[in-house]
Order: structure tokens, then C-alpha cells, then sequence
């Protein structure tokens, strides 16, 4: 028996068979499935011999559904949120029900599954320890040049949502601002029969793209992390001096091997070469 709240589910993203057991549980005991797209969401259902209570719940109705869906949630009713693929709420409306049902007391239960997302990251062979998810990058040049500008540095994998049309310009773009010899992965059709993981550099990848045009399906774009700048003998001497300026020999050499990822017993003697030439 469930109880009363709201349920997010998350749902394949390609393959049928992605469905979890409890997430069928919860779709055939639920009172109303919110869908963003009933059509998709029947198909699914269709496919288990699920029978539920289908509604729409997407960007143009969300407003005026939330009323009367938290009403419904405060008289004791269980509601499962499904998007058309994979996890609600991953650049989806639904954060905004799961938001205002949680301010307004109500239970909010994750039923976890298919993410595009975390797929296009085990595929790609980048850096996972940490990572980024920024969604969709804004479609015109000049609002995506400055966003990835503001992630330029984040040390982590960027993870991306893009369409095909805007692929190309996309990865020339992030070539431009994030590195042309910074890797990365394009993954499409994740699950489906025609699945296919790109890996190269930015510059690679943008080449590639500009030339083939633009892939069909459900496209992730990763970049990993940024590329880590040589440590020269003039860097190392000018950072020294920097932090020899105001601290003790020992001190400013421990810094600056820690900032630098350097051997601090190096690092000491170089700070002590220094401090003998004046």
C-alpha cells in the first residue's frame, strides 16, 4: 500500500526493459500519473499491462495544475511524475511540483532508474569522481559563450543535454571557450539499437559534427575536466617569490608545493636558492 505524496519515477530512456520493479509498483497503485506526454507514458504502461489514471503535467499546464494537485496530495493522495524518458526533474518541470509539495509538507519519494544523464557519463570514459550536470546550453552564441565561460574552471566533468541541429555550433563553441585539447564524449541513442559514444577532443568532436551534420535522438554532451596548466620554472620561481613576500622561507615553500602539487623538499631548496640570490 502506498503512502500518500508524490511520487517522482524515473522511466527508460530508450529501452523497455529499463523499467524497475518497483517503479511498476508504484505506477499501477498510484491514484493519477502525471505525464508530460500521456501518449509516451501509455506506450510504457501499454507495455506491462499497467492500468492507471494518465493526466498531463508539462510546461504549459504546470501553473495551473499545481493547485489543484497539492490539494489533492493534502487530502491523502499517492501521485506518481513520470517524464517521456528517463529521471523527472533533470531539466524537467517537475521540480517545480516536487518543490511546492514539499514547502507545503508533503512527502516527496524518489523511485530512482534510467538516466540519460549518468549513461552518457559511465559511456564516455571521462573523469566520474565528479562531475557537473548544466543542462541545456541557451541556443544563441552569445548566452552560450558566456555559460561556458562560468564553467570554464569548475575542476569536474561537464555534463551537457543538446539537440542535433544545435550539436555543431555547440561544440565549437565549447572548443573555443573550454579548450580545443580538453576531451570529450557526444552520446546519443543511449539504450536504443542505434546507440553510439563519440570520444576526442572538443576540436575533434566540433570537426566532426560541423561535417556530418547534426545526429538524430536524444544527444548528451561531456567535456572533461580542465586540463591541467605545466608547472614551467618561471611559474614555480614566480609563485615563490609571491608567497616569499610575506611568509616565513618554509611556510611560503610548503604553499606553494601544495597549490602547485609539487615535492615540498624541492620546492624548499628552490625557495632557499632564491632567497640566497636576493
Amino acid at each position: 500500500m502506498l503512502q500518500p505524496g508524490l511520487y517522482v519515477v524515473s522511466t527508460p530512456i530508450g529501452n523497455l526493459r529499463d523499467i524497475t520493479l518497483r517503479a511498476l509498483d508504484v505506477l499501477a497503485a498510484a491514484d493519477e500519473v502525471l505525464a508530460e506526454d500521456t501518449r509516451v507514458a501509455g506506450k510504457l504502461l501499454s507495455a506491462y499491462g499497467v492500468k492507471a489514471r494518465l493526466s498531463p503535467y508539462h510546461d504549459h499546464n504546470g501553473a495551473e495544475r499545481r493547485p489543484e494537485l497539492l490539494r489533492k496530495l493534502s487530502e491523502g493522495a499517492r501521485i506518481a511524475l513520470v517524464s517521456d524518458a528517463g529521471t523527472p526533474l533533470v531539466s524537467d518541470p517537475g521540480w517545480k511540483l516536487a518543490h511546492e509539495a514539499l514547502e507545503a509538507g508533503h512527502r516527496v519519494f524518489p523511485i530512482p532508474g534510467a538516466s540519460a544523464m549518468l549513461a552518457g557519463l559511465v559511456a564516455s570514459g571521462l573523469p566520474s569522481d565528479r562531475f557537473c550536470f548544466a543542462g541545456f546550453l541557451p541556443p544563441k552564441q552569445g548566452a552560450r559563450t558566456q555559460s561556458l565561460e562560468s564553467l570554464k574552471s569548475v575542476p569536474a566533468t561537464l555534463i551537457f543535454y543538446e539537440s542535433g541541429p544545435r550539436l555543431a555550433d555547440t561544440l565549437a563553441d565549447m572548443a573555443s571557450v573550454l579548450g580545443a585539447g580538453r576531451q570529450g564524449a557526444v552520446a546519443r541513442e543511449l539504450t536504443k539499437l542505434f546507440e553510439e559514444t563519440r570520444r576526442g577532443t572538443l576540436a575533434d568532436l566540433a570537426a566532426h559534427y560541423a561535417e556530418a551534420g547534426g545526429p538524430k535522438g536524444e544527444i548528451v554532451v561531456l567535456a572533461g575536466p580542465p586540463l591541467e596548466e605545466a608547472v614551467t620554472p618561471a611559474r614555480l620561481d614566480a609563485a615563490l617569490r609571491e608567497a616569499l613576500a610575506d611568509q616565513p622561507t618554509k611556510a611560503a615553500a610548503n604553499a606553494v608545493a601544495d597549490a602547485l602539487g609539487l615535492p615540498k623538499r624541492e620546492v624548499y631548496q628552490r625557495a632557499l636558492q632564491i632567497k640566497a640570490d636576493g
